[in-house]
């Protein structure tokens, strides 16, 4: 198997992974003599780009009205110096 990034020598490598849902466990990789690049089934899975719509939310959705939110700082009156 050859790297993505500099075409270099894929050795297959076992990683510790800290914060696995069940403590740490080992998991197998593939690792890149070259430049030290990791290919993993998870990592490909996040380096995937995703495209999802976001829908702006209207005023309506919010559930309050911008000009009736009470900030809390009209209750302080301070004294002119």
């Amino acid at each position: 198997m050859t790297c993505i990034r500099c075409q270099g020598y894929m050795a297959k490598d076992h990683c510790l992974d800290m914060e696995g849902s069940y403590g740490p466990m080992w998991t197998t990789s593939w690792r890149c003599v070259n430049c030290g690049r990791l290919h993993d089934s998870v990592i490909e899975q996040n380096r995937t780009p995703r495209h999802e719509t976001v829908r702006p939310v209207s005023v309506c959705e919010r559930g309050y009205d911008p000009e009736e939110v009470p900030l809390g700082a009209e209750a302080f009156i301070r004294a002119a110096a």
